[in-house]
């Protein structure tokens, strides 16, 4: 049983009990719990946390446990003035500053116990490198000055490091240690472009930088994508009509089709952008989540790239830890100290520990030995999952098998509400994540996306998609 959900259960239990106490009444040591629940000590010292931030019971140092005193009702209050306080703007906003963060939160959630999570954005914790981490961290502690100030554009030999990782003439001068790809994405929109402005996107594309422009006052405009990503001639028309001087790509195993942008239309973008007086932002969040099988990548934009055209984005994160918020942002020419001062005005600067962790990690040697571990268990994954696919749910549609990223794309039938399927779904005991928010515009069709990287392996995958199966039963005729 895994560590989250043994917690879970035990708090559930205590909570279950606390009726037989009066406030005040010492719960039983944490000794007998491990003994009575057959749980670690860890578990039990986590779940009575997770009850004292709940307010049922105090903790004492040294004293133990105990029930909570009754707590006076909240004093009822009247927030109504809010609705008019957050909308007396909206009408000299050119674009609505109110975003609906539910495509992001899907991927953030954790799920019930015992249901099987397909909508995670982030590996398993048996596919993260929870020792080399520790190993890391607890190396990264014991360096001079470790909890010290770091410089605001980051440790330089971090900065080098993902210099060297972005490739071409990119040097470490020109690299910003972001608190990862998320912070980086909002500091490279607020940089960009003014309020009220429109930024192409690719359509689909990743929610949470939807969210980002819609937070910062931008009107995202989606440019179409098919089998190979980005369309170029439909590009030029965007730029042509809106005026945009800013795109947002992933021209690798784009979020969500996995498409790989080829050279021909790598090149054709840039130079539409340069044409156009505008920037591309690389968001490059899957060059690390590679495949076995794939094919030499292609470097990223940024090292093609004298002019200064792209800003690009990468991270740590997708590849360690959630935790692990350790990014870069990457520029050439007088923007980069625009980025540089939002960047500062909004964080200061990453925290030193982490910054010093991640070079301990990627300096180690577990850092290849993961990175090959990963490609392996993706590859097997993905496997596993499209052939379920293919086997179990026929009715579903998978035009492009990925060769990196940690998801399938899958189109559903008319005859399937997307809404529907994953109430059915998350009934059944497996959530998946909807397709509706990967649109800035109606969407064509409904959509689901399956994450393999956030399961435990080909067992739950196997489980996951019988429930998937169910819930289609239930709907279709």
């Amino acid at each position: 049983m895994h560590e989250r959900s043994s917690v879970a259960e035990l708090a559930e239990s205590l909570k279950a009990e606390l009726d037989r106490y009066s406030p005040g009444g010492k719960l039983p040591s944490s000794r007998a719990l491990v003994e009575r629940y057959r749980v670690s000590p860890v578990t039990v010292t986590r779940a009575l946390a997770r009850l004292a931030a709940e307010g049922l019971v105090v903790t004492r140092p040294g004293a133990g446990a105990f029930k909570a005193g009754t707590r006076p009702p909240a004093m009822a209050g009247d927030t109504s003035w809010q609705e008019l306080a957050l909308s007396a703007d909206a009408a000299a906003e050119l674009v609505p500053r109110a975003v609906d963060a539910s495509g992001v939160l899907v991927t953030l959630a954790a799920p019930p116990s015992g249901v099987i999570e397909f909508n995670g954005g982030y590996l398993h914790p048996s596919l993260q490198p929870e020792r080399a981490l520790s190993a890391a961290l607890a190396r990264a502690g014991r360096r001079p000055g470790a909890w010290g100030r770091p410089p605001t554009d980051g440790l330089t030999d971090l900065r080098e490091w993902f210099a060297r990782e972005i490739g071409g003439g990119v040097t470490g001068a020109e690299v910003l240690i972001t608190a990862g790809g998320q912070s980086a994405l909002t500091t490279a929109l607020r940089a960009l472009a003014a309020p009220g402005t429109p930024v192409l996107v690719e359509s689909p594309t990743y929610p949470g930088m939807l969210a980002v422009a819609r937070a910062a006052g931008l009107r995202p405009v989606p440019v179409p994508t098919d089998a190979d990503g980005l369309r170029p001639d439909l590009l030029e028309a965007a730029f042509r009509a809106t005026g945009a001087r800013v795109l947002v790509c992933q021209p690798l195993f784009q979020n969500p089709t996995g498409a790989l942008l080829p050279p021909d239309r790598r090149r054709e973008a840039v130079r539409i952008a340069r044409a156009a007086g505008a920037f591309v932002v690389e968001d490059d969040f899957a060059r690390r989540l590679v495949h076995e099988d794939a094919a030499p990548l292609p470097p990223t934009l940024a090292a093609d790239d004298p002019d200064g055209v792209v800003v690009h984005v990468c991270s740590l994160t997708k590849i360690t830890s959630a935790s692990l918020r350790v990014g870069a942002l990457a520029a050439r020419g007088p923007v980069l100290e625009r980025l540089r001062a939002i960047q500062v005005v909004d964080s200061f600067f990453v925290p030193r520990p982490l910054q010093e962790a991640a070079l301990e990690l990627v300096g180690s040697p577990a850092w290849p030995r993961h990175l090959r571990t990963v490609s392996q268990e993706l590859k097997a994954r993905r496997d596993t999952l499209a052939a379920a696919v293919a086997l179990r749910l026929p009715e579903l549609s998978l035009p492009h098998v990925p060769s990196g990223g940690h998801h399938l794309w899958l189109r559903l039938p008319d005859t399937l509400p997307e809404a529907a399927l994953l109430a059915a779904a998350l009934r059944a005991g497996v959530t998946a994540a909807p397709g509706r928010p990967y649109f800035c515009a109606e969407p064509p069709a409904g959509h689901i996306r399956l994450s393999f990287a956030g399961v435990a392996g080909p067992t739950e995958i196997a489980e996951g998609v019988r429930r998937l199966r169910t819930a289609m039963d239930e709907l279709l005729p």
